[in-house]
């Protein structure tokens, strides 16, 4: 029998013993052992995206566990292997997929929020979203690899380089993640953040942080970039201000990657972008490489793992596990759903 957790709609979850899904040709069954719950997720959960989600849904795309079944004409991949699952299934014709950009297709179907997701003990899907994992890497710890990614194709877009200066604006679990990744290219990174206890998570895993409440944002990386400013700011806080900040701070031809969800339009200097010829770059999800390099980065201990992840709980409480997520103090909540036996 499997176990799995439904949204049903109105911020409540059941968690309920279901059958077994036996992979059919393409396919393998997964024992799920972690699944982390994300803001999309709890978008879900505060109904927000009812409109798309149908439910009762099983929801989840952060994961991580191990094969169970293969099902037939599955080449490369056999039972007991670790693995994760990019959660992107594209269409392949649009105009997006036949131009090389399937993480971004027309018809884009985001596995976990349009089709049934990972907080299940047991999860039968397509081969093809298969990402091995290394032999050796926690499984708690692969449970990040899917919002590392995140943050890997979001410096990748942004062509940040060794020695540059680079800004994150807002020091949730994604904006921690971008700081750690624009880190590893060598470029010195500065985190802005007004909640005091994301600050000192940010400082602990080496980050420097400023209180954009406190300190004048402006003349600080102004002065210790000579006057220049940076090139590089990544917006993660959602906010107008975040928005109207980043263009003050950047340098000529600077960069600003808007990462967060703006769920209204925002106010952009485009004065500013002229006069200083700045580029706007968006971000959407990752693609394959991206995952890849995820992996690695999480594998080699380069992402604090243990540090971000605030709290493991067993599936049978999935709704305690949101109500501490939306409450806040918490970086990175996993569902344990059994597979890590």
């Amino acid at each position: 029998m499997n176990r799995s957790a439904y949204y049903i709609g109105e911020q409540t979850f059941v968690v309920e013993e279901t059958e077994l899904v036996p992979p059919e040709a393409g396919q393998v069954r997964i024992e799920v052992a972690y699944t982390g719950i994300c803001g999309t997720d709890l978008h879900i959960a505060h109904g927000a995206m009812d409109q798309r989600v149908r439910v009762p849904a099983v929801i989840g795309h952060e994961m991580s566990g191990r094969i169970a079944e293969v099902g037939a004409g599955v080449e490369g991949h056999r039972v007991g292997d670790p693995v994760t699952v990019m959660p992107l299934d594209w269409c392949g014709r649009c105009p997006a997929c036949r131009a090389g950009h399937t993480h971004i297709c027309h018809r884009l179907t985001f596995v976990g929020i349009d089709s049934p997701g990972a907080m299940q003990r047991s999860w039968t899907v397509p081969a093809r979203l298969l990402v091995p994992l290394p032999e050796g890497l926690p499984l708690t710890h692969a449970a990040l690899v899917e919002p590392t990614a995140v943050a890997v194709h979001d410096v990748r877009r942004s062509r940040l380089v060794a020695g540059e200066h680079a800004v994150v604006i807002g020091a949730g679990p994604v904006g921690l993640l971008i700081g750690t990744v624009a880190r590893a290219t060598g470029a010195e990174v500065t985190v802005l953040e007004l909640d005091p206890r994301r600050r000192e998570l940010a400082a602990e895993i080496g980050l420097t942080t400023v209180d954009p409440g406190t300190v004048d944002v402006v003349g600080y990386l102004h002065e210790i970039t000579g006057g220049a400013g940076v090139e590089v700011v990544y917006e993660v806080s959602g906010s107008a201000a975040g928005v109207r900040t980043a263009t003050d701070l950047l340098a000529v031809r600077g960069r600003l990657v808007v990462v967060a969800i703006h769920p209204t339009p925002r106010e952009v200097d485009l004065h500013r972008i002229f006069w200083r010829e700045l580029e706007l770059i968006g971000v959407r999800v990752y693609e394959h490489a991206d995952y890849v390099e995820a992996v690695r980065l999480v594998h080699e201990a380069q992402v604090p793992a243990d540090r971000l992840i605030s709290r493991i709980v067993p599936l049978t409480e999935v709704a305690q596990a949101f109500e501490a997520l939306a409450a806040g103090g918490d970086v990175k909540v996993l569902i344990d759903c059994g597979g890590d036996r």
